[in-house]
């Protein structure tokens, strides 16, 4: 950021003042504040877009802020009025359109001292939009990507560790829509499908809290299909991964039946559940 955005703005009295001499014009010479307000310098019309930015007056500000992106594009204002242009959309949570706004900053203004905040806020406005987890999941995958994207370019700034904690909880976020999906299969008894949801969750979102109950449901599906050379393996690495876990007595009592009935010779057949199973269920 400039050296004179780092200072106090003009004061309030300024364009009071301002306006006043206008006023004071259009008395006496015939001129209107309109055309006063037109004859503004780039500098003071953004000095006086940050006024109402400061002020919460995000709509009047939009408007100085646009007239210095459009008229004064090559002067040293234009990527400081871009970016207040784009938290202006930001803090009236227009969303949507503060991420077209920080985009054009990024694209058009590369280097400008207002990437790093600009990335880090498109991110926090696809973060914004992230919805609950049963709904779809889009602005969810654009914020993880957006906060990723960050920290490629900034891995050692102070916003880093705010970040990291950021794509953690989207991730989950994403790692519980899936885990969720396997359960309603489950209470289905759809253990195909459901099979297919806690995969995704054990290759996609390993390293999430819901790793641990999609490999024991897994293991339990796989018993359920009859599938019990896969059932057990599962369960025993279920055993060796999380030795101490809640689900350690079912997970034996299911490890067991499945030694069983492999000891007694069944044969792995599809269940009826699987064959009713199509492809329509499974994305």
């Amino acid at each position: 950021m400039r050296t004179s955005l780092g200072s106090t703005l003009r004061t309030k009295s300024f364009f009071v003042h301002m306006l006043a001499v206008a006023s004071f014009t259009t008395l006496y010479w015939g001129c209107s504040t309109d055309e006063a307000t037109q004859q503004l310098s780039a500098e003071e019309r953004f000095r006086l877009g940050k006024y109402y930015f400061d002020d919460e007056d995000y709509l009047e500000a939009l408007e100085e802020f646009k007239v210095v992106t459009l008229q004064y594009g090559g002067t040293q204002w234009a990527d400081d009025a871009q970016f207040y242009m784009a938290e202006s959309r930001f803090l009236r949570e227009e969303f949507v359109l503060a991420v077209y706004e920080y985009d054009v900053l990024l694209r058009t203004m590369p280097t400008s001292p207002f990437v790093r905040l600009a990335r880090f806020q498109k991110a926090g406005c696809n973060d914004a939009l992230s919805p609950g987890s049963d709904l779809d999941q889009e602005y969810t995958r654009k914020a993880i990507e957006d906060y990723q994207s960050f920290l490629e370019y900034f891995p050692t700034d102070s916003l880093a560790t705010v970040v990291e904690g950021r794509i953690v909880e989207l991730t989950t976020k994403l790692a519980k829509k899936e885990f969720d999906s396997g359960l309603i299969y489950m209470k289905m008894a759809y253990y195909k499908a459901a099979t297919f949801y806690f995969d995704l969750v054990l290759e996609r979102y390993h390293d999430t809290r819901y790793a641990e109950p999609a490999l024991f449901h897994k293991g339990e599906a796989l018993v359920n299909r009859k599938r019990y050379p896969e059932a057990v393996s599962e369960l025993s690495r279920f055993l060796d991964k999380y030795p101490s876990s809640e689900f350690r007595p079912e997970v034996e009592r299911l490890l067991n039946d499945a030694r069983e009935s492999l000891a007694t010779g069944v044969v792995v057949r599809p269940t009826a559940s699987d064959s009713m199973e199509t492809h329509s269920q499974i994305p």
